[in-house]
């Protein structure tokens, strides 16, 4: 049976919304049993494929036997289904059980009691599932699971992980700000994934939310292998995460299970806990962080090897996380991650580690990424990368900027986003500087600028690509873009402001010498 998934993904959202509408749940306590559903759903079309492919086996075993001695055959468990990669769900955890529950029954309990069978079965799973659909009344109970009953059992594997995060996306448009903690819009982690090429070895996002950064670089894998390979995909990378709060990362853990995948997920603040003992560890590091983060508490984290450039003097995060992001890589590793505009040209201590950082040869890409195309972030966005091998290439003493700010699909009146092949485009600015595809790269006036780090010093090691790409001339003597020259004073502004300071300081120091 073809299913339009498309389709399908609005018509399962639209019902599941106007529950949502009509229940006294906030957004956060409807959504993780409404993906628990969904996961649950998934679990039983798997379970079924996989019984029918056993009990194929077994009949075609016994064919064999034809007219030799019988062989008696141990029931089927648990341990058949895992061999094949699939979930053991036990008869009174399946959706047409529930669905076929008399009247009157305690739905709340009953689903609740199916997830901790479920979780029984299959330890992997344990403390996983939502157990909160008491919170729910029965007739909302019944309602979703009819409406996700819709799912057709020979539906394809991955159209499941399609949906699951196709929901993680609506919840997190119609919680706003607060759905950006734990989702970032898929065409900004293929751009990262596509950027840092992530075709086997250690990944790692230590602010890792649902996990997309995890199921895009599986799905980058499975583009790169052979079709009869592809099914190996989640052999050639090791995820691990971490993440603050531990509803978040159950849904990561979910998200990773509905796309067949497993990872080593834990709760913790990664300001304060480094989980992983990530130092020097990891092949990749892809994140989203929180910008701007207030209230760091320093004396806690002032011993920390992460932070080898330093504590930042402001009180603000973004400097700790670039440094997080850094020194999780092994000496050949590569980062990419979403960072604020102001980083890019913070002054005072910020602005020292930056220059440490671009000193030492560790930024290779920055991207400069338009507005609206984050749910939680209406202004514009930075991604960074980084790449600790950039040093033995001859990139060694240069950076490119790219300014992708006026490349976008509108989607509506909000929020953008990028296609394909727009992604194609960018990401293949970045393989011609890396000469990895066979054609020269060449710098576009507006786009795309190659600068050396001498370049970068007279900037006053500003990572604004606007400060390097220049502008179009569009004919007239005008660039246009009055944007481009908002950032421009800007940057002159923030240069000025550190002179300021920086004679604040020696005028302050005389002082001292002459009152003492």
């Amino acid at each position: 049976m073809s299913t339009n998934i498309k389709d399908l993904e609005n018509r399962l959202w639209e019902a599941a919304d106007h529950m949502r509408a009509n229940s006294p749940l906030r957004l956060n306590e409807f959504a993780e049993p409404v993906l628990g559903l969904i996961f649950l759903k998934f679990a039983g079309v798997k379970y079924n494929k996989t019984e029918k492919e056993i009990e194929r086996e077994r009949k075609t075993k016994a064919k064999s036997y034809a007219g030799a001695s019988v062989v008696r055959e141990r029931p089927v468990s648990s341990a058949d289904y895992h061999a094949q990669g699939t979930l053991f769900v036990s008869k009174k955890a399946r959706f047409l059980y529930l669905i076929e529950l008399p009247e009157g029954t305690d739905m709340g309990r009953a689903v609740n009691d199916a997830m901790k069978e479920i979780e029984a079965e299959n330890k992997e799973l344990a403390g996983i599932l939502p157990k909160t659909f008491q919170k729910l009344d029965n007739r909302s109970i019944i309602a979703l699971l009819k409406n996700f009953n819709q799912i057709p059992d020979d539906i394809e594997g991955d159209a499941f992980g399609r949906i699951y995060e196709y929901f993680l996306g609506k919840f997190a448009l119609a919680d706003g700000s607060r759905g950006g903690e734990f989702f970032t819009p898929t065409s900004i982690v293929k751009l990262i994934v596509e950027i840092i090429e992530p075709y086997q070895g250690r990944i790692y996002d230590p602010a890792c939310g649902s996990g997309g950064m995890f199921v895009q670089s599986h799905e980058f894998v499975k583009r790169h292998l052979e079709n009869g390979q592809k099914t190996r995909a989640s052999r050639k990378i090791a995820i691990y995460g971490q993440e603050k709060t531990d509803q978040t990362v159950r849904i990561a853990k979910m998200n990773l299970a509905i796309h067949g995948l497993s990872g080593d997920i834990r709760e913790g603040n990664t300001y304060y806990e480094d989980r992983h003992k990530s130092l020097g560890k990891f092949d990749f590091t892809m994140a989203n962080p929180p910008f701007n983060v207030k209230g760091i508490d320093k004396e806690r984290i002032k011993d920390d090897p992460r932070f080898s450039y330093g504590i930042p003097r402001a009180d603000n995060g973004n400097y700790l996380w670039i440094q997080i992001f850094l020194n999780s890589l092994n000496d050949k590793g590569r980062a990419g991650f979403v960072m604020a505009n102001s980083a890019s040209d913070a002054g005072h201590s910020e602005k020292e580690i930056r220059q440490k950082m671009i000193e030492d040869g560790v930024v290779d890409v920055i991207v400069a990424v338009g507005p609206n195309m984050f749910y939680n972030v209406t202004l514009p966005v930075t991604l960074w990368f980084l790449d600790r091998g950039k040093k033995k290439t001859d990139r060694k003493n240069k950076i490119l900027f790219i300014d992708a700010r006026n490349i976008y699909r509108q989607i509506d009146r909000a929020h953008r986003d990028w296609t394909d092949k727009q992604i194609e485009q960018i990401a293949s600015i970045v393989r011609s500087y890396r000469s990895e595809n066979g054609k020269k790269y060449k710098d576009v006036k507006g786009f795309c600028k190659v600068a050396t780090i001498d370049e970068v010093k007279k900037a006053g090691y500003s990572l604004n690509p606007g400060r390097y790409v220049g502008v179009t001339d569009n004919g007239n003597g005008d660039d246009g873009n009055f944007g481009e020259k908002i950032e421009k004073l800007h940057g002159e502004l923030k240069g000025l402001t550190d002179e300021a300071h920086e004679l604040e300081n020696k005028i302050f120091e005389n002082l001292k010498k002459i009152t003492y």
